[in-house]
């Protein structure tokens, strides 16, 4: 897999998808404030980027070396001290870990002050099936209510949660992955109404967390 997102590296850094939105703002407005940050899984470190132009001093750490994070680790291993960071990030990843519970009770013990997530939320069971199709990484999106038990069993209190509908553009969503011919057309399929112009609507949730 650390091979696989090494390949992938340099569609991910020029993603539109990634690069920018409402859910990256809102996680740069709830971190302000904050002097230290840990960017967990930061892909093509765009989460990075902008909590450093905010004035934050941010460690980015992702497992595939060819991302460039500046340590590179697991989610479900993060080689920090307790509350190392003001605050741990992370956007739009944790629907491949492997452990996101383990993942989110590591975030917790490294931040003083916030965790803060963004990713896809669950759509059913056939947007599970053609994210599944379109790439074999892809573990599970959760809901609302799994979300909230992963941070309580993290010793963490939801203070907020935001819902977002985030349109983007269909068909380099599929080529970052590699998904053409009849995979990419059951996938569109599957899909269903989330397609339309050219483009694919996912629901997304941004969770701000703090010590319970």
């Amino acid at each position: 897999m650390t091979d696989l997102w090494s390949e992938r590296a340099e569609r991910y850094r020029t993603s539109d998808a990634h690069r920018g939105g409402p859910d990256l703002d809102l996680l740069v407005a709830w971190a302000a404030g904050a002097r230290t940050a840990l960017d967990v899984a930061t892909g093509g470190g765009h989460v990075a980027r902008r909590l450093r132009e905010a004035g934050i001093e941010v460690v980015s750490c992702d497992p595939a070396p060819g991302m460039r994070p500046d340590v590179v680790c697991r989610a479900e291993h993060l080689p920090f001290a307790d509350r190392s960071f003001d605050v741990a990030a992370t956007r739009v990843a944790a629907h491949h870990y492997a452990d996101v519970e383990q993942a989110v009770a590591e975030m917790a013990r490294v931040a003083a002050r916030s965790v803060l997530i963004v990713d896809n939320v669950f759509m059913g069971d056939e947007v599970e099936e053609a994210e599944q199709l379109r790439d074999p990484t892809h573990v599970r999106n959760y809901s609302e209510p799994e979300w909230r038990r992963f941070a309580e069993r993290a010793g963490l209190k939801v203070e907020e949660v935001r819902l977002f509908a985030t349109p983007i553009e269909l068909q380099p969503w599929l080529d970052r992955c590699g998904s053409a011919g009849d995979d990419a057309a059951r996938v569109r399929d599957l899909l269903g109404d989330r397609v339309a112009a050219g483009l694919v609507t996912l629901d997304r949730i941004a969770l701000r967390a703090v010590p319970a």
